[in-house]
């Protein structure tokens, strides 16, 4: 298995972070494909929370020669701890240095639909850690407060987080110290003006209602004001930027604070996924004279 320095070479600063291809019509092998063609050197997804969402997207691994995927998250609520473990471990057997295993706690409302309490997640997490047994894959947890952020210092490679400012990259990077790695998403919209907006809002208005993200925004100077319905103009700017000025703002912003790997979600119409954006985010990565590694 990589060192977590090894591993940071290998990522850079900028991945892609999108819903599962089989979801959205695309095919999971070509799609991989042109993700790496254009330069990216990862892929992440949610949802993955049975040995049938692993499998559905085990064709990207298969089909590009260094694409590394990671799980964006794999919810603990969901798996049995050893037979996750023995999948991430085939998985990094088959293949070597190119798999990262993302854990979460997910949310109330999804954790309920399936029967189960959500309480003390926090414990949840540490109880899984310690039943996974051995795990030759890297692992990261998608951390949002302190100690979800301690824990994946102390017990992972690194952290996770998702729909977070860059004051929250920031944070985290204090928190972490400087050797684990830290991997924030970033959602976006390509479009300007107001078709942008209206796409970055109608992505954001899912994630407004969940206390765990909402709770942690607050921790950062976003009020009720900001977050009620589909967020502030200031919220929406620091957190779900449209245009390209303002991702490529934010990827700098991010990559400053702290972030080893920012891995991009492209939105277009509906907050759906923008397939088709990958070449001109590929083009604004590529010129990024805005864009730096994090020098340590």
């Amino acid at each position: 298995m990589l060192t977590t320095d090894e591993l940071r070479r290998v990522l850079g600063p900028v991945g892609i972070w999108m819903p599962p291809p089989a979801g959205t019509g695309l095919d999971p092998a070509e799609y991989a494909r042109a993700i790496e063609a254009a330069g990216f050197t990862s892929v992440w997804f949610p949802g993955m929370n049975s040995l049938a969402a692993l499998a559905s997207v085990e064709p990207t691994l298969a089909a590009t020669e260094r694409l590394v995927l990671g799980t964006g998250i794999a919810s603990v609520w969901t798996w049995a701890p050893a037979e996750l473990a023995a999948e991430a471990n085939r998985l990094a057997a088959a293949y070597p240095d190119r798999f990262i295993l993302g854990l979460g706690v997910s949310h109330a409302p999804s954790v309920e639909a399936t029967g189960q309490a959500y309480v003390r997640p926090y414990s949840k997490m540490v109880q899984f850690l310690d039943e996974m047994g051995e795990v030759n894959a890297p692992v990261v947890l998608a951390a949002l407060g302190p100690r979800m952020l301690k824990l994946s210092r102390d017990r992972t490679l690194g952290a996770h987080p998702y729909f977070t400012p860059p004051e929250h990259t920031e944070y985290s990077r204090e928190v972490l110290g400087p050797q684990p790695l830290l991997i924030p998403e970033l959602a976006a919209a390509l479009a300007p003006g107001e078709r942008g907006a209206a796409a970055a809002r109608d992505y954001a208005k899912r994630y407004l209602r969940l206390p765990n993200y909402t709770d942690n925004l607050r921790r950062f100077g976003f009020t009720d004001a900001d977050i009620e319905g589909a967020g502030s103009d200031r919220l929406m700017s620091s957190v779900v930027p449209n245009g390209p000025l303002a991702l490529t703002a934010r990827l700098r912003e991010h990559l400053a604070a702290g972030a080893d790997h920012v891995v991009v979600q492209l939105l277009t119409k509906g907050g759906a996924f923008d397939a088709g954006g990958l070449p001109e985010l590929a083009e604004l990565v590529a010129d990024g004279a805005a864009l730096r590694v994090r020098s340590g």
